[in-house]
């Protein structure tokens, strides 16, 4: 028994020697990750402190230069390009989030015909690529006479079905006895989305609005055809246009392009803990 009792002792003291050699391991190979995934970042913030000439001559300035910064601003609009992205997310995520928690509520708490029907229906939109819609709604626009405005940036981008979807799901795991206890108590079904339903979704109203905004922010395509007025370029259309206008200034391109970046990191960080609980309550709801 004093030989098992002394081997279990040793076998305890080897494990507590192995298991901080392996947490070093693991954390060592997590921060190699986590510099390689971060690498283009560096390389970009590195060369925006960098001249024309000091690009190809390695990775780290040998002459900081802080004025590039400024420079950007100097040769092209910058700042009306960075008004039109901040608005037009904004407007497309408080769009885009009214509309999709209202067909959420008609599609989960309200009761009419070939309501399931109607969802797999508006559900099955999102199987079409966003590119072969393109031509149509740049078609549209015309006719409406919506071509080279905000309006036209905006509209288009105001309804979605992957935002339905998901606070569909929100909607669907609230208990109906709520409704029927509101109902009772005198309030319409109008009181019951304002007054139950939207403060019990937050979590995925903070969700779709963080993915809204992150992905109209940085659109591309869509303001590329339908915009020509410099005046109303988003910054990833203005920073092409800087690109090809002013010739090979990798510096300033980068140094715009880190700017243009800020706001997502800083709008990450703020909501980080709600996206991160969004997710979790989704996950576990689901």
């Amino acid at each position: 028994m004093a030989i098992a009792a002394m081997s279990t002792n040793e076998a305890a003291q080897v494990h507590k020697k192995r298991f901080p050699v392996r947490l070093l391991i693991i954390f060592i190979v997590l921060v190699m990750l986590a510099l390689f995934m971060m690498s283009p970042f560096i390389w970009q913030v590195l060369t925006s402190f960098k001249t024309v000439l000091d690009i190809e001559k390695g990775i780290w300035p040998t002459t900081w230069v802080f004025g590039n910064y400024v420079e950007v601003f100097k040769q092209i609009r910058f700042g009306r390009y960075y008004f039109n992205s901040i608005m037009i997310a904004v407007w497309v995520t408080t769009l885009q989030v009214s509309t999709s928690a209202l067909a959420a509520f008609a599609f989960s708490r309200l009761r009419w015909p070939g309501r399931d029907k109607v969802f797999l229906m508006y559900l099955a939109t999102m199987m079409i690529p966003g590119v072969v819609l393109m031509i149509p709604n740049f078609w549209l626009m015309l006719k409406l006479n919506l071509y080279n405005t905000y309006s036209g940036l905006i509209i288009p981008a105001a309804f979605s079905a992957f935002g339905t979807f998901l606070l569909r799901q929100f909607m669907l795991t609230i208990p109906s006895s709520l409704d029927e206890a509101a109902t009772i108590d005198g309030a319409d079904e109008f009181r019951v989305f304002t007054d139950i339903i939207l403060p019990l979704t937050q979590p995925g109203l903070i969700v779709l609005a963080i993915f809204t905004f992150l992905g109209n922010y940085m659109s591309f395509f869509w303001p590329l055809i339908l915009v020509k007025d410099d005046a109303l370029r988003t910054l990833p259309v203005g920073l092409l246009f800087f690109d090809s206008a002013y010739g090979k200034q990798i510096n300033l391109l980068m140094a715009g392009s880190v700017m243009s970046i800020l706001p997502l990191i800083i709008l990450f960080i703020i909501l980080q803990k709600y996206l991160v609980k969004g997710i979790q309550m989704g996950a576990i709801k689901g």
